[in-house]
């Protein structure tokens, strides 16, 4: 789904963890525990009214670890989960029942490596890079994996980088590994103008597929404009009962029931859900779609994004040749993140929302 976060670490093994970072750290040892930076806190689950800029402790990176210097962030529906507290949202994400452990939000990054562990071979000093880290991306630095990271394309901006990761790796990986997209295959796409359907209807057009995007009346032309070879407005057809049938179906809504999907797949066809509208929805997939893909040909599939190096540097090339463009919705400087989270929440923003650090993206 658009989106595990760490639980907090225990006495014992934080003071390991202090051990190992004095261990060949990247950073000057005399800059360890007293360098501030700006971060967006949520101190407790609420509106985005909770949400609180303040001075935190700037990250040390481990011998594994890059710094980043972040210039922009995106938001991911998940984060907005996250932060509600809703109790499915506190259950299945391992923040804390009654108050949040981890209270910094924030994964998709783009920005500049200002430093790197001694083990790290893929960035240096100075690339500008894109990826994730989860979570704290909503601060001034970040600390990432290497192979959460990869460089960023030379003809795209930093708030378009920073749209890709979890968004754009959901609909490679949905179309390609969940959906074995095949070219010429009849692939629908619901909820085609969000922040994963923009990506999933270019892709699906670079894997040679005849696209249907299923969104409203007033994004009907975005989507045209993205590749889709024919587009659906949900407010006027029901993509289920239109007698239409499709080899791929890639769901990022997750509104309709499992009788629906089967009826609108072709035989041996695919659907790929990625969220989900409704908590009896969702129950009804996990109960239901095993025993539908088990006893006849069409297959009903849930999934998750990996991030990966690998899959990242696939996006990169993709972008690099023009064959996906990051669709941005709105811009908001780090002061106004409470605002952008409630644009994220009316669930029509075309595209991605970005968060942009003005200090980081002016240096």
């Amino acid at each position: 789904m658009r989106s595990g976060d760490p639980d907090i670490i225990p006495p014992q093994v934080a003071a390991l963890v202090e051990k190992k970072s004095a261990q060949g750290s990247a950073l000057d040892s005399n800059q360890k525990g007293r360098a501030q930076m700006k971060a967006i806190v949520y101190p407790k689950y609420g509106t985005p009214d909770v949400l609180e800029l303040r001075e935190v402790e700037k990250p040390t990176p481990n011998d594994n670890q890059v710094l980043v210097r972040v210039h922009t962030v995106s938001l991911n529906p998940a984060e907005a989960h996250m932060l509600s507290g809703k109790l499915m949202a506190r259950l299945l994400g391992g923040n804390g029942l009654f108050k949040p452990k981890q209270t910094m939000l924030g994964a998709d990054i783009a920005g500049r490596v200002e430093a790197v562990g001694k083990n790290v071979t893929r960035f240096k000093s100075g690339d500008e890079v894109f990826g994730r880290k989860a979570p704290n991306g909503f601060a001034e630095y970040a600390c990432a994996s290497e192979n959460a990271l990869a460089l960023k394309p030379a003809n795209i901006t930093f708030e378009q980088a920073a749209a890709v990761p979890v968004a754009a790796l959901t609909a490679l990986q949905s179309l390609r590994d969940a959906g074995q997209i095949q070219s010429g295959q009849k692939v629908l796409i619901n909820g085609a103008s969000g922040g994963v359907g923009t990506f999933t209807v270019q892709i699906a057009k670079s894997f040679g597929a005849r696209v249907t995007g299923v969104c409203r009346t007033q994004n009907l032309d975005l989507v045209r404009a993205l590749g889709a070879d024919r587009v659906i407005d949900y407010t006027r057809e029901d993509f289920t009962r239109n007698g239409q049938c499709y080899d791929l179906i890639i769901d990022n809504v997750g509104n309709h029931s499992i009788s629906d999907y089967v009826r609108a797949l072709s035989p041996k066809g695919i659907c790929v859900i990625i969220g989900f509208t409704s908590l009896f929805l969702l129950l009804q997939h996990l109960v239901l779609r095993r025993l539908i893909s088990k006893i006849g040909s069409k297959k009903i599939n849930m999934m998750l994004a990996h991030i990966t190096n690998k899959d990242l540097v696939v996006l990169k090339e993709l972008m690099e040749a023009g064959k996906v463009v990051p669709v941005i919705d709105r811009c908001y400087p780090l002061g106004e993140v409470s605002e952008a989270y409630r644009h994220l929440q009316t669930r029509h923003a075309q595209g991605k929302i970005v968060v942009t650090l003005e200090q980081n993206s002016k240096t």
